[in-house]
């Protein structure tokens, strides 16, 4: 998900307590960056991370093996489902 390497052109602000900048000078300066390269680093970093714990998921072995299971010998298409299929195929075929 790194976006390091593209052209930074938009602008971010905040406003922060003494303590937070303070704190935030604190921890840029023993990693030897800059305050703004500090934040937006570990900024994304916190975006990241977040967007991970959203978007994958973690199974039990157990529940890896049943949900394999309900993949493979999935019951048929009942009555909603064929005419939900459709729905979406005409839906689509308007674009």
């Amino acid at each position: 998900m790194g976006m390091a390497h593209q052209r930074a052109v938009e602008r971010l602000e905040a406003r922060v307590s003494p303590a937070q900048k303070d704190l935030m000078q604190r921890a840029a300066a023993l990693e030897g960056e800059t305050l703004t390269h500090f934040v937006v680093k570990s900024a994304q970093h916190a975006a990241e991370q977040i967007i991970r714990e959203h978007e994958v998921l973690v199974l039990t072995p157990q529940e890896s093996r049943q949900f394999v299971e309900a993949l493979l010998n999935a019951p048929p298409p009942n009555a909603a489902l064929r005419a939900a299929a459709a729905h979406y195929q005409r839906v689509m075929a308007e674009r």
